[in-house]
């Protein structure tokens, strides 16, 4: 007898254990169905003055749903895939202007604007869509940069994976069946922890010299002409801010004129009596902040001795005209000599190069040119820049739209020329003679491979400060490649100003996961427990009887006890 109910306990804790592992099967089946899983680009979250801006969460898991959504649609808990090809501008500003509930934005950018993209053969009718596509983005990111964003957004690229994951979910939603926990469809999950703020960034100056050639005798201190280039970039997606034009073309323009002087100042008989100070300075897009702390970190004396500095700024993108914003009248006498030697030059290589003059108002804190911290410190600078107009703050840093793709290394290789062949004649006292001291298929002219190399290499080259530790590769890069053409070469670091904060988390793994529906699931539990019981209750009455099979589920007599 005993025996026999042991037989029974075990074949009923058999059949237990069996329905147990169905149901952890079941449970499952969301968490390990992943369609596909994609590199995202998390949108910049950061302070100003304590007010919040960019995107406030991190973490995703929520259904995928498309722009087809039927109309007055809960989207609490929907994350929306928007390929920027069909964006509605006007309905991401009401959307994120009346905060209205979302579970999530992930926006799906063109290849052109990966750095990994080398297509440089275009049609017209591909340089007209890039164009449109390059404006939309850009309105896209100025909109999302100065928001306060309540939900998680990412970037991520359109591939064919998760075209097709988005092809599917336009498809149901075009049907008015979104995706939801009783529907399925796709989940989007992202699992971040929350974003913490950075303390202390830090911003790093390089400066490197050119020392000039002194008579004997000569007591005096040379004059110094200064080449400057802020190299760091801000973007919706720090991750993705290569900035290849802003400020990548500046960058390789300083590097190539520092190696061509450097072939100059190696032969005390081409030394000139400059000196030359060049300074890749950080914090470019928080006010030329970097530019501030590097320059009241010179004395007096070096100060006094700058003749003028050039800032060079977005030199990478442009066709017939440069321009040289100044903080002084065109009447000034330094300012007038510095436009005539640049314009002079600049006709014979066949383009224009205009002047435009922006006073400066100290009272106000906005710092839109890199040679205004220079001529708040009474030091006669000029920035040479394609762009006609100075930007608004966080504007033209190096965003999603600024990739390698839209950057033209003639463009780079004509603005060296310039810089050069104008500060070679200054220098030599050449001014006004129609000589060519870099000319091309000489021993001084301008290396394409070498400017072509270091563009592709900031190409791909993500480069906000905040997240740049001190020792970071790029800045040893630099370091490194200043130290190979100067002497003296100075690393400076430096904490950020306190009005920016930022938050950490730029980059994360979103897996796109295929469920099933709550229906399907219960369906599937309820078929499964059936086939457990009729199985069950076959194998009973098989071998004991359909006594035995009733016997379990009887519910025993009970017993008293007797009392005395």
């Amino acid at each position: 007898m005993g025996s026999r109910k042991a037989r029974e306990r075990e074949m009923l804790d058999s059949v237990c254990s069996m329905i147990a592992l169905v149901f952890f099967l079941v449970t499952c089946v969301e968490l390990c169905d992943a369609a596909t899983v994609v590199d995202v680009y998390r949108l910049i979250q950061y302070d100003i003055s304590g007010a919040p801006f960019g995107s406030r969460l991190a973490k995703l898991n929520h259904h995928a749903g498309s722009l087809h959504f039927p109309p007055g649609a809960d989207l609490s808990r929907t994350v929306l895939m928007i390929p920027v090809r069909d964006l509605n501008i006007t309905f991401l500003q009401d959307y994120i202007a009346q905060r209205q509930p979302l579970g999530g934005l992930l926006f799906l950018l063109p290849r052109m604007f990966s750095f990994e993209n080398k297509d440089d053969t275009r049609t017209n009718h591909q340089n007209q869509e890039s164009d449109l596509l390059k404006s939309v983005v850009a309105e896209l990111e100025q909109l999302l940069i100065h928001s306060n964003v309540p939900y998680p957004v990412y970037f991520a690229f359109e591939d064919d994976d998760i075209d097709a994951v988005l092809a599917d979910v336009k498809r149901t939603d075009a049907i008015g069946q979104p995706a939801t926990a009783t529907t399925g469809g796709f989940k989007l999950v992202v699992s971040a922890p929350e974003p913490k703020k950075l303390i202390s960034p830090t911003i790093t100056n390089i400066q490197g010299w050119l020392p000039g050639l002194k008579t004997d005798g000569d007591a005096s201190q040379l004059p110094t002409i200064a080449i400057v280039a802020s190299y760091d970039t801000f973007g919706a997606a720090p991750a993705l801010s290569v900035g290849s034009d802003s400020n990548g073309s500046g960058i390789v323009a300083l590097l190539e004129i520092a190696r061509l002087f450097s072939l100059l100042y190696s032969n005390t008989k081409t030394r000139g009596r400059y000196n030359i100070l060049f300074g890749l300075t950080s914090g470019g897009p928080y006010n030329y902040n970097g530019t501030q702390k590097w320059l009241r970190s010179f004395d007096q004396r070096l100060r006094e001795s700058i003749d003028y500095a050039i800032c060079l700024n977005s030199i990478g993108s442009w066709d017939n005209e440069l321009w040289i914003h100044v903080s002084k009248p065109a009447e000034n006498a330094y300012i007038k000599q510095i436009f005539e030697d640049f314009s002079s030059v600049a006709e014979g290589l066949g383009f224009k190069v205009g002047l435009k003059h922006k006073k400066i108002n100290i009272s106000n804190p906005r710092v839109a040119w890199e040679h205004e911290q220079f001529s708040r410190l009474r030091v006669t600078a000029a920035t040479l820049s394609q762009l006609f107009t100075a930007p608004d703050l966080l504007e033209s840093t190096g965003g999603l739209v600024d990739s390698r793709h839209f950057v033209s290394e003639t463009a780079i290789i004509r603005s060296v020329k310039l810089v050069a062949e104008s500060l070679a004649r200054h220098i030599y006292g050449y001014q006004g003679n129609n000589i060519q001291i870099f000319a091309d298929d000489s021993s001084l002219a301008v290396n394409p491979s070498y400017i072509q190399s270091w563009l592709d290499f900031l190409s791909r080259t993500p480069r906000v400060a905040p997240f740049l530790s001190k020792n970071d590769p790029f800045v040893m890069a630099l370091k490194k490649e200043l130290e190979d053409h100067t002497h003296e070469v100075n690393v400076q670091h430096e904490v950020l100003d306190g009005m920016f904060t930022f938050y950490d988390l730029t980059k994360a793994r979103l897996a796109i996961y295929q469920v099933a529906s709550v229906t399907f699931d219960l369906l599937l539990l309820l078929v499964l427990g059936s086939y457990l019981i009729v199985l069950f209750s076959f194998l009973v009455i098989t071998t004991r009887g359909l006594d035995d099979l009733i016997s379990i589920f009887r519910r025993p007599p009970s017993r008293k006890v007797k009392t005395a």
